[in-house]
Parts: C-alpha cells; structure tokens; sequence
C-alpha cells in the first residue's frame, strides 16, 4: 500500500498519493511532489457529465449534438478543464459501426423468452464508440493451498480425503475495469482484449471520438485484482488434486504487483423498445458483445398454460384408470 500523506483540505479525509480527488468530497487533490514511479495525468478539454447516469467524459470536439453514450441522455452539463489519470496504453478499435449494428440486431432476434417483435420493433436511441478505462495487473503469485479429494487411499472411511500443496505463478494482463458507470459485470464480461495490439496515445486519435474518464482509482481496483489472482490461482492448483476435487481454497500472496493504464474500445448501444430504456455492449476489437433486453411475460404466460394443461391431462387420465379399475371384478 502507498504511504498517506495528507488529508483533503474540505473534509479532513485521508488522500493516497496517487488520488486526484478525495474519494470522499469530490475536491481536487492539491498538487504535491510526485514520486519517480508517480501516476501521470494530463488536462482533459470538452469535459461533461450526465445529469442522468453521471458518467463522466471528454466528447469529440466537433459534435454537434451531445448524447450519453451510456443512457442516451441529452442533459449534459458541462465540466472546466480537469486533471485526469493518463492512458499509458490504447487497444484501437477493429470492429465497425456497421458490424456492432448486426451483433446487436442478432443479439435481439435470439433467445426464446424476448418479444417475438424484438428485433423489429427495437429503435436505435443512440450508438457511440467509446474508449473505457481499465487497470492492467501483473503479479508473481505465492499460494498455498488445500483441497478434498475423490481419491481417498486405501483403509480410508470417507469418501473424500484432505490433501495441500504450494504453487507459484506469474500473470499479467489482468483487466480490472475502471468505468464509474458500467457495471463490473458488464467490463468483465466483454474481456478478453488482445494488448499485445495496444498503442501509444500518440499514435491514436482521441480527439475526434468519446473518451471516459478515469473514476476508479488505483487503490479500489487492486482488491478486484487480487480477487482475480486469487481465482487464477484456484484454477492452477486444482489440477493437482486427483479425481474430483471439493473445498478448493488458497492463501495467495502477492509478489511484484504493478498496474498500468489503458482504454479499451466498446461500441455502446441504448435502444428502446416500447418506452423503455437497454443497453447494448459491444467489444470494439473482437465483437464479443453483452446487453440488456425485455423479457416476454406473454411466452411465459403460454408455456405456464400449457404445463397446467398437460397436468390437467394427466390426473384427468389417472381419474379415468381408477374408475375403471374399480368396476372390474
């Protein structure tokens, strides 16, 4: 954990010498000496926030009508010139407007329980590619751990059998979203990204296209990341244990953790359908895609019918035998 330095000069909170602003208030950070290994930032222009979801970002410069990517909103309120947390790297995006549009339309003419008119009906709100910030972890990992086994030895009573063991390993390219308006669900699910294809800043136009703004600091995502080590890890010793395996924990630590920044492409869909309000998420470099839809009361109602129906049947058919089986001598 990095040393705390200060305190917010609004409300007295303990600020991290990473943070731009106190988790706590929202209040700039002050500015401070910066260590060698120090996060860099840069000033953000054409800044504004949704009154509707309140993401936070920078638009294309040359827009003419404003939308939240994230909720179709137009109730956009304008922000000053704000310093952010940089990008160190940028993953371009490779997959088109045209291709995002067909993933989507697919996406609504699948699946049993939606309206049958889903895809027809759907009316596009909004569709904006957007660059969303992630965290990238790296770690050498140190785990110990411990497991049941189906293989139980010979005089054993128990159909299960404890058995430990110690493991090292060495990740990186962990994703750890850092959007403060899509779910973590919603971040996880679109990965996996290919980084090795990532750019320098330079090299990509960000200027001409929407970018979210860093809002989860380095501080909250590294529980996440351990998390995701830590099942990385339960994966890797699972397959030391012999048979079937049960009660799977691991004591992991960390070794050598280190993070970097990068924005990732996802083409982000609100559409509407009968006055109400999905989203549609799309992964701008493989077309893996994720999205919200209505369900269909009206199918489950038929299928609740028919199953009363068959049931109906069957005691009506169980009815019918004992009768007859009584009047036979």
């Amino acid at each position: 954990m990095s040393e705390l330095l200060e305190k917010c000069e609004v409300c007295l909170a303990l600020l991290d010498e990473e943070d731009l602003f106190c988790g706590n208030c929202g209040r700039e950070a002050p500015e401070r000496q910066q260590p060698a290994e120090s996060t860099k930032t840069q000033t953000s222009t054409y800044n504004f926030e949704c009154r509707g979801c309140g993401a936070s970002m920078s638009y294309d410069a040359s827009a003419q009508t404003l939308r939240c990517p994230f909720c179709g909103s137009t109730k956009l309120e304008e922000q000053q010139d704000l310093k952010v947390l940089a990008p160190d790297w940028i993953v371009p995006f490779e997959v088109s407007h045209e291709q995002a549009v067909a993933t989507m339309r697919k996406f609504l003419g699948n699946g049993y329980w939606r309206p049958r008119d889903l895809a027809k009906k759907a009316v596009i709100e909004n569709m904006t590619g957007v660059y969303v910030p992630y965290w990238v972890f790296s770690a050498r990992t140190k785990t110990y751990w411990c497991a049941d086994t189906s293989q139980t030895p010979s005089g054993a009573r128990s159909d299960w059998y404890p058995i430990s063991g110690n493991h090292q390993g060495e990740y990186s390219g962990v994703l750890i979203g850092a959007s403060s308006t899509l779910a973590p669900g919603e971040t996880a699910v679109l990965c996996p990204f290919d980084l090795s294809r990532a750019k320098q800043p330079h090299e990509v136009d960000t200027e001409n296209i929407t970018v979210e703004q860093f809002r989860v600091q380095r501080k909250y995502a590294r529980p996440l990341a351990r998390q995701a080590f830590e099942e990385l890890e339960r994966s890797a010793c699972n397959q030391y244990v012999p048979g079937r395996s049960r009660n799977v924990h691991v004591n992991t630590r960390l070794d050598r953790l280190s993070s970097s920044r990068v924005l990732l492409p996802i083409w982000i869909m609100a559409y509407r359908y009968q006055n109400h309000l999905y989203r549609f998420l799309v992964n701008g470099q493989t077309g893996r895609s994720t999205g919200q839809a209505p369900f269909s009361y009206a199918k489950l109602g038929k299928v609740l019918g028919i199953g009363l129906a068959v049931l109906l049947a069957v005691f009506v058919g169980m009815g019918i035998c004992g009768g007859l089986a009584s009047m036979m001598p």
